[in-house]
């Protein structure tokens, strides 16, 4: 029921997406104590600026059903920009992450909802 979706303006070459997308799963189940099984991980390319300059920059937006607190968010920003850092070479400058705490009963799967 995790969902991460990463837009980023930082060149995605060979097969860096799906490694991404494979370490950001299990570093979002890890994080918020959910099963892998139910993350979604999206990476998506997009045009940006940011600070009124071009360059990498990453836009993140993780939505989860519970498990989303003010220190969990703290880690899991820490965790995101090393990752985004170590993997795309996007400084932590250049990274905003929104969390987004969803209701069991917004959130379908399955042909029903969590709630």
């Amino acid at each position: 029921m995790p969902v991460i979706h990463i837009k980023t303006s930082a060149p995605l070459v060979g097969s860096t997406g799906m490694e991404l997308l494979q370490k950001l799963s299990k570093m979002v189940a890890e994080i918020l104590g959910k099963p892998e099984q139910y993350v979604m991980t999206t990476l998506q390319s997009a045009e940006m600026m940011m600070s009124g300059q071009d360059g990498t920059a990453a836009w993140v937006e993780l939505r989860s059903i519970g498990g989303l607190n003010a220190e969990v968010n703290k880690r899991m920003t820490k965790k995101l920009c090393g990752l985004l850092k170590t993997e795309l070479g996007i400084g932590p400058e250049r990274v905003y992450i929104n969390f987004i705490d969803i209701k069991p009963e917004n959130w379908g799967w399955n042909s029903e909802t969590f709630g």
